[in-house]
């Protein structure tokens, strides 16, 4: 591996004008198609062999007046003060604001609340749902401003009008600043880990062209694969942070290279056949952590985990073939300006030496070094610090609550939760969450009769509505409103005890089949479908990660503890969300509006990403370490070379990530949200405590069994040489003088 990829980073550095040519090419040829591409489809929700899945499909099939995937407004509206809605005046306001509602571009039909008694109980309150003939992503401004226009004019007259549904627009306030907020960062942290413009300019230019190639092919494939542009914003995400990191270490090992004197190209050669190789199998954990989500038979999770894994495979193609076309353009300029002085061809003066010489001692003792000293002196009490604080931050991982976003989780500021509120207040907490009993009989309509009587003595059930047939004559449904609101756990037991009821039920009414639909089914179902998906996914990801390292390492001990380390990295970033988002601590700072339940998606969606990166830093920090094991060194030095090359390096590359996934804590998306704090808090972790303090700590305690293989497998496990020892058996004759013979010819 470490001799083909050396070949390939020679090839780019030699050939570097037709590489950077390619590249151009590809990401111009990706964004022409994604410029001419039907517009991402909205973000669809669905889960395969569930008992909600098989009640829409069936609803689909069944209802087909029903199918129109138009957008809808429902428009809440109450009288001010003590006055009632059905008083002359106030009806007459309502009715005209219906009116001019329907008049409003694509709006295809406005039901009169009046007509259909959607009047509360205390005659305050009352809601009139508008349908529109596109789907929420293809309505237009016109269309938009129609509505609030409307709303608008009603609220001058004095009543009190809010609205929710698809068709109400979302404020986006932050759009593109939390990446341009974490680009910054990056950009500041690298100019000062190598103190260059052009050094720090190369990942971040590496990581805009991987991330304009990656998310241009994810948008000209959208339509036809059904990408959403969330899915956009993820794959962006992790393709910023793995892109600069990736470039990071190609450029660092670069400089290493020709501090150690090796003359430009050999250097590039090197520094792609050594940390390439390093990044190349950082990238493969990732790509598996990430592809592996299509375990989980979520379609949504499994779209936005091949797309992040595509815009993680351009990142590593990036890192070993333009970084070392974009060296091979600045060799020199690369490099610090205090080190420049190797290729100027002059003699160093006596002056020039000594601080030449008092920076290599600087290099050999820096901090990376003397924090490994620390940990190989104190290792059992490092250890022990590390775990503890991890794990208390991880306690309040133990409170976690699922659910699903919705309007009665946006801010209090909206109008839609405004809505919500309103309708909770005057109609019932259950109101916003009915759910929908589908029944399919031969004489549907008597069948779902007898059902509805049973339902409406159910403990909890608030109302049931009238039947409601289907064209066919063999399917029909009510709606049941329960006592309480979605997000309560008596909901949840109410919907399990409708579903015990099921079996019963369709004995004593005759009836083929009894499902149990709504917003509160949906989420026992997809917890359920998340829990089975578990193991099986965390089996499949650890599992081949573990070999995949056990390859790069030689070791079984090396991967064992990597993928503990990685659920402390986890558990600990997950406490960190539940703290934050669920319990409201810090949630101003955050921007967390309205505290509740964590994403339902969130939780396994972090293990796929979170395994991935902290791979990274494992590959790339212990890469170092074996390197010079491999070269003679005894376990604690390794552990120090390690740090002395790596610790640096890994260090910036861990604030950098971190960096871009606070940026995306800006954005209004509340999954976004939660990705990116959840993901920069798992970074900061993993980095700094469990790779720099816990692994170091462990290394010195196993001592050389920390590299122990039984020789049966070192016999069958192919020798890949990710460290490059094989490297000095190939190395070409360079084709101009190294540093050394510059100065010895001085």
């Amino acid at each position: 591996m470490a001799v083909f990829l050396s070949r390939l980073g020679r090839f780019a550095f030699r050939r570097r004008g037709l590489v950077v040519l390619l590249w151009l090419l590809a990401l111009v040829g990706a964004g022409f198609a994604a410029s001419t591409a039907a517009p991402p489809p909205a973000d669809t929700f669905s889960m395969p062999g569930t008992e909600s899945q098989k009640a829409f499909d069936l609803l689909q099939e069944k209802f087909p007046d029903a199918r129109a995937d138009g957008a809808a407004a429902r428009v809440v509206i109450r009288a001010p003060g003590a006055e009632k809605i059905t008083s002359p005046t106030r009806r007459a306001q309502v009715e005209r604001l219906v009116a001019e509602l329907a008049k409003a571009p694509q709006v295809v039909v406005v039901a009169d609340p009046f007509k259909v008694n959607a009047v509360s109980g205390d005659r305050t309150t009352t809601y009139a749902y508008v349908t529109y003939e596109a789907k929420a992503t293809e309505l237009t401004d016109a269309a938009h401003d129609g509505l609030t226009g409307a709303m608008e004019r009603a609220r001058a007259t004095g009543l009190v009008v809010e609205a929710g549904g698809d068709a109400v627009e979302i404020e986006q306030t932050m759009s593109g600043t939390g990446e341009q907020l974490g680009i910054l960062v990056s950009a500041v942290v690298l100019l000062l880990t190598f103190g260059s413009l052009v050094a720090a300019g190369m990942p971040l230019l590496t990581a805009m062209i991987g991330v304009g190639t990656g998310i241009s092919g994810i948008v000209a494939l959208g339509s036809a694969l059904g990408l959403s542009s969330t899915t956009s914003t993820l794959a962006m995400m992790i393709g910023l942070a793995v892109g600069i990191d990736y470039a990071l270490f190609i450029v660092s090992r670069y400089r290493s290279e020709i501090a150690e004197g090796r003359e430009r190209a050999e250097a590039a050669s090197r520094a792609v056949g050594t940390a390439g190789s390093a990044v190349v199998f950082a990238g493969l954990t990732v790509i598996i952590a990430l592809a592996g989500l299509a375990v989980v038979n979520v379609p949504m999770l499994t779209k936005m985990g091949l797309a992040a894994a595509g815009t993680v495979a351009v990142a590593v193609l990036l890192a070993i073939t333009f970084v070392p076309a974009l060296l091979g353009f600045a060799p020199v300029k690369v490099l610090a300006r205090r080190d420049r002085h190797r290729y100027t061809g002059k003699p160093l003066s006596e002056r020039q030496q000594r601080k030449a010489a008092r920076r290599e001692d600087r290099r050999k003792a820096n901090l990376g070094a003397r924090w490994a000293g620390l940990v190989l002196r104190r290792p059992v009490a490092v250890l022990v610090l590390g775990v503890l604080g991890l794990g208390a931050v991880a306690l309040p991982a133990a409170s976690l609550e699922l659910g699903l976003p919705g309007e009665g989780s946006m801010s209090p500021r909206t109008t839609q939760r405004k809505a919500y509120d309103m309708l909770s207040d005057s109609f019932g907490p259950g109101f916003n969450g009915p759910l929908t009993i589908t029944v399919r009989a031969e004489d549907a309509k008597a069948t779902t009769e007898l059902v509805r009587t049973a339902l409406e003595g159910v403990p909890g059930v608030d109302s049931v509505s009238p039947v409601t047939t289907g064209p066919s004559g063999d399917t029909a449904l009510v709606n049941v409103v329960p006592d309480t609101g979605p997000a309560d756990t008596r909901t949840e037991n109410l919907v399990r005890s409708l579903r015990g009821m099921a079996g019963g039920l369709e004995s004593r009414t005759g009836a083929s089949e009894i499902l149990v639909a709504g917003q509160t089914a949906m989420l026992i179902d997809f917890s359920q479908t998340l829990d089975d998906a578990l193991l099986p996914y965390l089996g499949l990801v650890v599992g081949l990660a573990f070999l995949l390292l056990m390859l790069v390492f030689r070791s079984v001990l090396v991967p064992l503890k990597a993928a503990l380390g990685f659920l402390l990295s986890v558990t600990a970033a997950l406490g960190a969300v539940v703290a934050v988002f669920q319990w409201g601590w810090l949630a101003g700072l955050v921007g967390v509006d309205q505290p509740g339940p964590i994403m339902s998606t969130l939780p396994i969606f972090m293990i796929g990403v979170v395994f991935g990166l902290a791979m990274d830093y494992e590959v790339f920090l212990v890469s170092r370490m074996r390197e010079a094991y491999v070269h003679g060194a005894r376990p604690g030095e390794a552990v120090a070379a390690g740090f002395r090359y790596g610790g640096r390096v890994v260090s910036a590359a861990a604030i950098i990530m971190t960096s871009v996934f606070s940026g995306f804590v800006l954005e209004d998306d509340d999954f976004v949200k939660m990705i990116g704090f959840g993901l920069a808090a798992a970074v900061l972790f993993d980095a700094f405590v469990v790779r720099m303090a816990i692994v170091p700590a462990l290394f010195a305690l196993l001592g050389k069994s920390a590299w122990w293989l039984p020789r049966w497998l070192d016999r069958l496990l192919p020798n890949i040489d990710v460290e490059g020892a094989k490297l000095t058996q190939h190395r070409t004759t360079p084709s101009e003088p190294s540093v050394r013979e510059r100065h010895l010819v001085g």
